[in-house]
């Protein structure tokens, strides 16, 4: 009984903290200038080419990416740099980004006096609601996400002393990747939600290769909060060789999130039904909905291939989180035979604060499963 008031209280906070910042519109809701146009039609394209390109090898080696590095700061046995390079994205998908999302930025979290064959190195993808803004006091007390490094670096500071280095993607269209006129997380179009998912997979996969290639790392995994829990699932799938993948409160698909979640509350559905009516395309609501799912249904991760070793796939989930329901996580394990499930207590908002041990756990028992690159 106590367990499912406290259940229910967590399921509560999720919807009260979606009311709030999505209800209320103290913030722009997404999508507020439409659907993205000839952008949009580019990128559905662009997603139907998807699978033969990467499944069949034609997208790999990726262009292989040479970040320029700084020193942030170093102790005895860890050192944080912070890197950019020029998206490795092909000319078509390059120039639909903003000129702002062109250049790739990562933070670097190694351990010191480790040669690299002899560690691990996980890339951190980032969530879709930003922290930290004083106009969205509530994102960062309750933690629901991390578009620069800070929180990122957090979860992944203790890994450092079982020799796991960390490395932190800012995704494109946000953080310092942000177009000008986009306010905080809330995309303008549609079309950049597929663009922000194409773009930080090609990222991903080029530092894979990076660390693989250039910097000779042992093991390595993608892991993601939320969004970035989608797209670490992407990643992963994609991937030629065994990386660990470790997706964390993350549904499988966007579908889950705008169209049946709390965001949807959050989506300006009269602005995405009057572009169409200009187009002289007569929909209700409902109708402009089910578009919706159509083009979100390109990012259904059951849609995508089983990772090479989906033992090394763990999920960790909330018992009553009210953004992504429980079935969303357990059809993605289902297309994946072979990964694991493991359930934290707690809902979305109060898991990303309450259970960072238990993401860090993951991260460990799924780099375990990868062997090391020498026997590969």
């Amino acid at each position: 009984m106590v367990s499912a008031r406290l259940g229910m209280l967590h399921y509560v906070i999720d919807h009260v903290y979606g009311a709030f910042m999505h209800r209320t519109r103290i913030t722009p809701p997404f999508f507020s200038r439409g659907w993205g146009g000839p952008k949009l039609e580019l990128l559905e394209r662009m997603a139907k080419q998807l699978f033969p390109m990467y499944v069949e090898g034609h997208n790999w080696p990726p262009p292989l990416v040479r970040p320029v590095w700084r020193t942030v700061w170093e102790t005895k046995t860890a050192r944080l740099r912070e890197g950019v390079f020029q998206t490795p994205c092909d000319d078509e998908l390059t120039a639909a980004l903003p000129p702002e999302s062109r250049t790739a930025r990562v933070a670097w979290l190694v351990p010191k006096n480790v040669p690299p064959q002899k560690m691990s190195c996980v890339v951190h993808l980032a969530g879709n609601e930003r922290r930290g803004n004083r106009n969205e006091l509530i994102c960062g007390v309750m933690g629901t996400g991390d578009h620069t490094y800070d929180r990122r670096l957090r979860l992944g500071g203790p890994l450092v002393k079982q020799n796991i280095a960390t490395m932190v993607l800012e995704s494109p269209l946000y953080g310092r990747r942000r177009p000008f006129l986009q306010r905080g997380a809330r995309l303008l179009c549609v079309s950049d939600l597929l663009l922000l998912g194409r773009a930080t997979i090609d990222e991903s996969r080029s530092l894979l290769h990076w660390l693989d290639t250039e910097e000779g790392f042992g093991k390595m995994g993608v892991c993601g909060l939320s969004m970035g829990g989608v797209h670490a699932s992407m990643v992963g799938s994609l991937h030629p060789t065994p990386v660990a993948t470790l997706p964390f409160l993350s549904p499988h698909s966007a579908v889950v999130a705008f169209c049946e979640g709390i965001l949807k509350y959050g989506t300006a559905w009269e602005a995405l039904r009057e572009e169409l009516a200009a187009q002289k395309i007569t929909m209700t609501l409902d109708e402009v909905r089910e578009k919706m799912r159509t083009v979100l249904s390109l990012t259904d991760v059951t849609r995508f291939p089983i990772p090479k070793n989906p033992d090394a796939v763990i999920f960790v989930a909330a018992t009553d989180d009210g953004y992504i329901p429980k079935h969303s996580v357990l059809e993605l394990q289902k297309a994946w035979p072979g990964s694991e499930v493991r359930w934290v207590t707690g809902g979305h908002v109060s898991s990303f604060i309450l259970h960072n041990d238990e993401f860090r756990r993951a991260i460990v028992d799924g780099l375990d499963r990868v062997e090391w690159k020498e026997s590969w």
